[in-house]
């Protein structure tokens, strides 16, 4: 697996590709914005690690360009401990996870694995789903809406699959965290709130549902979406 490293602190770079490396992933590293985004672009990498505070453009500036460009690649960022807005920010942009710092390189490891687990599909594939007028089709990775291609990250699609294979019934945000990220959700983890809210924009039409203090069901007909 190829993994991007988009962050100006030397030294936590030659750390994570000495840790990355033992776990045998093919680690580069980059220190500036714009060669970051260069890189990510064209570097036909499996996940990119990157920070918000860089020189020359930083963090947030380099995905919304990566994603304007219909680029799928999963995005770790790396945000400041406490910063609960850039973390809000680079959901909404894209970003699939963050991870404060300080970390543990443990810890690291762990949510680049639950990524890369989405990304190739390996949690759940068991065929084509039809639901209120979306079709979800896990091995194309394409979603249609009323006849319509709708286009979601690699995240939102997951998300999307849990809810509908779930048609009918409440998913709580735990179940969504421990499915998707492999591990709980805490009070203020905002990611599947986020994500959410997302395919509430490009699933239209009620679909899916909030449950108060649980979670998110998606509804299975018209009639059941308009007593939203």
């Amino acid at each position: 697996m190829r993994v991007l490293v988009i962050d100006d602190d030397v030294e936590l770079c030659s750390l994570l590709k000495e840790y990355l490396q033992r776990e045998d992933y093919n680690v580069k590293c980059v220190h500036d914005g714009r060669t970051g985004l260069e890189d990510a672009e064209n570097g036909g990498y499996d996940l990119i690690i990157l920070d918000v505070m860089l020189p020359g453009m930083d963090g947030f500036e380099i995905l919304k360009r990566f994603r304007h460009d219909g680029s799928r690649t999963p995005v770790l960022m790396l945000t400041a401990r406490g910063e609960d807005e850039d973390r809000i920010v680079g959901l909404e942009m894209g970003a699939d996870d963050y991870l404060a710092k300080p970390f543990n390189p443990r810890e690291l490891l762990a949510r680049i694995k639950a990524i890369l687990r989405r990304s190739e599909g390996g949690f759940v594939n068991r065929g084509r789903i039809e639901v209120n007028g979306v079709v979800l089709d896990p091995g194309t990775r394409e979603v249609h809406m009323d006849g319509e291609r709708v286009e979601l990250t690699t995240l939102e699609f997951d998300i999307l699959e849990q809810l509908m294979r779930a048609a009918g019934r409440e998913l709580s945000r735990d179940a969504l965290m421990e499915s998707l990220y492999g591990r709980k959700a805490t009070p203020f983890d905002r990611s599947i709130d986020m994500h959410v809210s997302h395919l509430r924009k490009k699933i239209a039409g009620n679909r899916i549902k909030t449950i108060r203090g649980v979670g998110y069901q998606f509804v299975r007909s018209p009639e059941e979406g308009a007593q939203l």
